[in-house]
């Protein structure tokens, strides 16, 4: 054969060898990457945690799958294992002082998919009492309604439903003569805050 048909025949063989190690190290790559999404730990990190913070696991329904409370200050990092959970959705809560701070995951073929982005931080309400006086303040990201019960010796007394406001503030005045256990329950958008004092 002619020396540029060898040529072309090598360029030929040469190429089809690039081509070959390129596909396999763009599959292997592929894998590599496969394998860190479907690994079964996910790490989460949270900052400014004091001892007594509660962090919990949550299904779709708001059944605790699990709950820990925070035993040291500072920085928090967790691993998990959550592969063994069905597929579906579920929620990291980390419930601090004022606020609750979520976190949504998702479990499907035993591959746990996590989004940073899905991070939301609701208010709590802040409820104080000063001997007969109840305050009770909170701020909404939505006009969901609030509906706020009040119970002395564990019978209800009051309760009102607030259905627009943006920034929830109610102050009242309670019977200073009435000496007692006294409960307030806050409930907005699924969650209920619950305040027990004495007067």
């Amino acid at each position: 054969p002619s020396l540029s048909l060898m040529m072309k025949t090598i360029k030929t063989k040469v190429l089809v060898v690039v081509f070959f190690l390129v596909t396999f190290v763009n599959f292997a790559n592929r894998a590599g990457v496969s394998n860190v999404l479907n690994t079964k730990n996910i790490k989460l990190v949270f900052n400014e945690v004091k001892k007594g913070h509660l962090l919990t696991i949550k299904d779709k329904d708001g059944t605790i799958i699990r709950s820990e409370t925070v035993s040291k200050p500072g920085l928090l990092a967790k691993v998990f294992d959550l592969s063994s959970l069905s597929d579906g959705t579920y929620t990291i809560e980390l419930n601090k002082d004022f606020e609750i701070i979520v976190k949504t995951l998702e479990v499907k073929n035993r591959t746990v998919i996590f989004n940073e982005n899905s991070k939301i931080v609701i208010f709590k309400p802040v409820i104080r009492n000063e001997e007969n006086i109840l305050m009770i303040s909170k701020i909404k990201k939505k006009k969901k309604p609030s509906k706020i019960s009040l119970y002395y010796n564990d019978e209800i007394i009051y309760s009102e439903t607030i259905k627009s406001e943006m920034i929830l503030n109610r102050v009242y005045k309670l019977d200073k003569d009435e000496k007692g256990d006294y409960k307030v329950v806050i409930y907005n958008n699924k969650r209920s805050y619950v305040h027990n004092f004495k007067i």
